[in-house]
């Protein structure tokens, strides 16, 4: 930026990242940038490939992916995403939804976007893979961890960066029974063969209370995406245990029109399945001591509150606050809260819809659903949609932060 301040380097900080989804691997980038040492513990053997596709949008997202060095390469590898259509039992489309309304300015896998930074920063940060975090004790000089596998270690500040089940969030700020809210729906993805011969395009079908959606987002003839979603009341279960876990999607989901019988043989045989509660996090405060949550860990959506946008952002900022306090983190910590606390809780307030919208409950519902969005999608109204789409992701504030060292470079 123009009018940023003169670099300031935080080369005198060591910092601990617990998680190397997109928040960890986000916040390794910023502090590299302003010289920091840093160490991201993944539990995850290697780094997570797949998963669902994120988007971006609007000018706050822009300028952030931009600062970072990866908006670019972010457009170089992004999904190219067509039309999605609501059909009937039948495959006849009910209402096609317009790329944009549902892929934002532009839409990345997580994995792609995860592998973007990591190559970015691994020649300047540690990455230890297939390990986590066990213990944290504040002293008055840091931080001392200690790891399920590697030896103890002290830090000067720690940031969970875990996710919506974050380690760290339970360990300092107590069980996730305080600050999960369940939102009466499940979700569950993974890859299907591409039998519907999709090209960029996704088809959604429900029925009262789930849906069946299958898309396919990269233009492999042979390979698509499934995602499920059923409205229930909170469930029980082993989030290790997938064999469990595919047990119950089958049981949901059994009986259901349209292609399920095709994408529940595929769920049978992947080894590639997750599973979740659609939920919020909701915390009192997102630092305690030096200790910080960012992304899921702190404010976490499930899906539809734009949750990756709001990680990369908050990583932005917490490395932007930490360089203009020269490292203070009591300073910069109070400056992340506020400026990240509002803007996150905007971001999930879109998401709190995110259930019924795949899965409404009656079959009313779902004609009404159909509706609006045939109304949305028409061509007077979706420059309109696109704007309220925009307001959450750009409700945000951002100063002019140091000037950064430089980039990591690959």
């Amino acid at each position: 930026m123009t009018h940023q301040q003169h670099t300031r380097s935080l080369a005198h900080l060591d910092v601990l990242i617990s998680g190397a989804s997109v928040a960890g691997p986000a916040l390794a980038l910023n502090l590299a940038r302003y010289g920091a040492r840093v160490t991201v513990v993944e539990r995850a053997p290697a780094l997570r490939g797949g998963g669902f596709a994120v988007d971006f949008r609007g000018h706050v997202h822009r300028r952030v992916l931009t600062d970072m060095g990866i908006w670019e390469e972010i457009h170089a590898r992004q999904t190219h995403m067509g039309p999605q259509s609501v059909v009937d039992a039948h495959g006849v489309p009910r209402v096609d939804l317009p790329a944009a309304m549902m892929s934002g300015d532009v839409e990345i896998f997580r994995g792609e976007l995860a592998r973007i930074m990591y190559e970015r920063t691994r020649d300047r940060v540690e990455y230890v893979f297939g390990d986590s975090v066990t213990a944290l004790a504040e002293t008055p000089g840091g931080v001392e961890a200690a790891f399920e596998k590697g030896a103890p270690r002290r830090f000067d500040l720690v940031v969970g960066a875990d996710g919506l089940h974050s380690t760290t969030r339970r360990l300092v700020f107590g069980d996730e029974s305080r600050h999960l809210r369940f939102f009466d729906h499940y979700v569950a993805g993974f890859p299907v063969p591409n039998h519907l011969g999709l090209d960029r395009r996704g088809l959604m079908y429900s029925e009262p209370g789930r849906c069946v959606a299958v898309g396919n987002y990269d233009g492999d003839p042979d390979r698509a995406g499934a995602l499920l979603v059923f409205r229930s009341k909170e469930l029980t279960y082993d989030r290790r245990d997938v064999a469990a876990q595919k047990r119950l999607l089958a049981e949901r989901f059994a009986g259901m029109g349209w292609e399920t019988d095709r994408v529940l043989a595929a769920l049978a045989d992947t080894d590639d399945l997750y599973f979740d509660a659609i939920a919020q996090i909701h915390v009192d405060r997102l630092t305690k001591g030096r200790v910080a949550l960012l992304g899921d860990a702190g404010y976490g959506a499930t899906m539809g509150g734009m949750g990756t946008g709001v990680a990369v952002v908050g990583a932005y900022v917490l490395a932007g606050e930490l360089a203009l306090a020269g490292g203070d983190h009591r300073t910069a910590f109070a400056a992340y809260e506020d400026r990240i606390r509002d803007f996150a809780k905007g971001c999930q307030k879109i998401s709190g819809n995110a259930g019924p919208f795949f899965a409404p409950p009656t079959e009313r519902r779902i004609r009404s659903r159909d509706r609006m969005y045939r109304l949305l999608a028409s061509r007077p109204v979706a420059g309109f949609f696109k704007r309220l789409t925009e307001k959450a992701a750009t409700a945000i504030e951002l100063p002019d932060y140091p000037a950064a060292s430089g980039s990591p470079a690959v």
